[in-house]
């Protein structure tokens, strides 16, 4: 039976649910044996839930790569510059194969890390950074290379998932959901990574550049987060037959291979509108394929720790393939910031001062951008003379909605700033 021997760097949640697997392989289907040579993290006598003294200690991570007992290096330190790089580099450079989760080091790294990986001959596995247990990567790369992807989308953060949908459900505000989140473990004690979108579009990127062979370029990337989704946002928009998530997506065009993480508003009986609480959902579209969907855990040490698994079973037999898919003879495609004229219909949520002609100049603005009215919902003023409505525009560009939002920021009878979010139209 082969032996596999894996260098652990990085004892966090995920780390020491991979130990779990280890130690109770013989539940698993793996082709062979996993054993632990040696481990790496920044406290040793840190409090565990796994036993971690029969394992030999390295104070550095990089040391632990080098070792020459380990045949993978699992980087799980997180980060995408300093010692995770430095380690998975040093790994590559004495010809180990690296699994890692590290979603931010694959999205600024990932291109370079594959052609040193390719020149050493080794694999570069990296299922647990995008969607936790849905492998996603694997099927994008390895089962769908018959499919011409069209577009790639998904909820790809549980934690502004969870935020959208508790919300919408118990009509609790952003900031209490928020601590709730934080006390449930869905989030984390700084939720910034989480909640800006940072964290899905680095998972974004990756999917982007596998599904349209396209080098990885996350300066092109367009974030939004969640923030500024309010209350009232997701319940006007319920009452149009709409949701609002927290969309990361991949879309190829004429031009090149857009990608972008924003709010996203969709129908009801749209897939991802289905999808609640802290799940993670890919829907990928393609010809001659049409649509298909993946929903399941997207974090937590269990669903990621048997993603690493999964890549490490099929380090049994390496290939030393390209971890991106590609073969010498694809053209590469490029990354490339969005376009203002580019078409969608739009939600767009304002708060009216209660005076008179205010519906009329929020109408006038619209209409002098070309944008117009489709459905349009007002509720009643509130204790504060402010009056909400929510509008679903016509068909219009980016680049008019946006005029027209700033024209109406800045008329008198506005209070603060619009809410403009794009409308879904797939199906």
């Amino acid at each position: 039976m082969k032996t596999v021997k894996l260098g652990i760097a990085g004892l966090g949640h995920v780390g020491c649910g991979l130990i779990e697997l280890v130690e109770r392989q013989t539940e698993l289907r793996l082709p062979g044996k996993v054993e632990i040579v040696g481990v790496s993290a920044r406290s040793r006598n840190r409090n565990r839930p796994v036993d971690i003294s029969n394992y030999r200690w390295f104070d550095d991570a990089a040391t632990l790569a080098e070792d020459p007992e380990v045949d993978v290096f699992v980087e799980l330190m997180g980060g995408s510059d300093g010692p995770a790089k430095f380690a998975v580099e040093e790994a590559i450079k004495f010809k180990k194969h690296v699994v890692t989760a590290n979603k931010a080091l694959i999205a600024m790294h990932g291109q370079s890390l594959e052609r040193q990986a390719q020149a050493a001959g080794v694999d570069l596995m990296f299922e647990a950074a995008v969607a936790g247990g849905v492998p996603i990567v694997r099927v994008l790369r390895d089962s769908l290379t018959g499919v011409s992807v069209t577009r790639v989308a998904g909820i790809l953060n549980g934690t502004c998932n969870y935020l959208t949908t508790q919300m919408l459900e118990t009509g609790r505000s952003y900031d209490a959901v928020l601590e709730e989140a934080q006390k449930l473990g869905y989030a984390e004690a700084d939720p910034t990574l989480d909640v800006s979108g940072m964290d899905a579009a680095h998972k974004a990127a990756i999917l982007a550049s596998i599904a349209f062979t396209a080098d990885l370029d996350f300066s092109k990337v367009s974030v939004k987060g969640v923030e500024t989704v309010e209350l009232m946002d997701l319940n006007l928009a319920d009452r149009l037959g709409l949701r609002i998530k927290l969309i990361a997506e991949g879309v190829l065009t004429d031009e090149g291979v857009v990608c972008r993480v924003a709010p996203m508003a969709m129908k009801t009986s749209h897939p991802l509108a289905r999808v609640n609480g802290a799940l993670n959902t890919v829907r990928v579209e393609g010809d001659p394929l049409g649509a298909v969907t993946l929903t399941g855990p997207g974090a937590g040490a269990g669903p990621t720790a048997s993603a690493v698994m999964g890549d490490i079973a099929k380090l049994f037999s390496p290939t030393a393939r390209s971890p991106f898919g590609r073969a010498a003879h694809h053209k590469a495609r490029t990354f490339v910031a969005g376009k203002s004229d580019e078409r969608s219909a739009f939600f767009l949520r304002a708060k009216l001062a209660d005076r008179p002609g205010a519906l009329a100049s929020l109408s006038e603005a619209l209409a002098a951008h070309g944008v117009s009215i489709d459905k349009l919902l007002q509720d009643s003023a509130d204790d504060s003379d402010v009056s909400p409505v929510a509008i679903v525009t016509h068909e219009c560009s980016r680049g008019d909605i946006d005029a027209a939002s700033d024209r109406l920021a800045a008329l008198e009878t506005i209070v603060g700033a619009p809410q403009v979010i794009q409308i879904d139209a797939a199906e």
